[in-house]
């Protein structure tokens, strides 16, 4: 009779373990894992003037489903900021999308955005070359409007180029991703 109660112990162990795995992998990075590499970003010097990115959108499986040019004119009042960000998409679509900018902190570290189709205010956190915002889009689709959430990282790679990846959830089931990787223009 033992022998089937080790068993049962072990299967419960497994499962645990198991359990403890996967929610390891669902954990968030901090953004001050960040926070030594350089060169360091100061959102308010790179995200000032025309920038330009190019992107795709990924389904959950990586396969590619749209492509898009945004060209960005970014312009500072203080420290409030206007991200204005002209989409071309790769099946001729067009959208507008205008980010507000505030800093949350007197070191730069914290950021509030706003724009028409995010619900609430977006979250960002600035360390070393990297900023994180999370934040929930009003996504329209051609089956209906889905409430988005959006974990998105840049990464400042140099003075003129930024690289972004942002993963999108819904009720917390990743369903995409989107790659940028902006340029500064001169």
């Amino acid at each position: 009779m033992p022998a089937p109660r080790i068993a049962l112990l072990t299967s419960a162990t497994l499962v645990t373990l198991l359990s403890l795995v996967l929610l390891a992998g669902c954990a968030a990075v901090d953004p001050q894992t960040y926070r030594k590499e350089q060169p360091a970003l100061d959102l308010a010097r790179y995200f000032a003037g025309t920038l330009e990115g190019h992107g795709m959108v990924l389904d959950r499986g990586g396969q590619v489903q749209r492509r898009f040019v945004v060209t960005i004119q970014a312009s500072w009042n203080g420290d409030v900021g206007t991200l204005d960000e002209d989409f071309t998409w790769s099946d001729g679509k067009k959208e507008r999308r205008v980010w507000t900018l505030r800093r949350a902190s007197a070191d730069g570290s914290r950021w509030i955005g706003t724009a028409p189709d995010v619900i609430g205010e977006a979250k960002g956190t600035v360390a070393g070359n990297a900023l994180n915002w999370t934040y929930t889009l009003d996504l329209a689709t051609d089956s209906g409007r889905y409430s988005i959430a959006f974990d998105d990282w840049m990464f400042l790679i140099d003075e003129r180029v930024m690289l972004n990846r942002a993963v999108m959830s819904f009720y917390g089931v990743r369903v995409g991703e989107v790659l940028i990787s902006f340029r500064k223009l001169p």
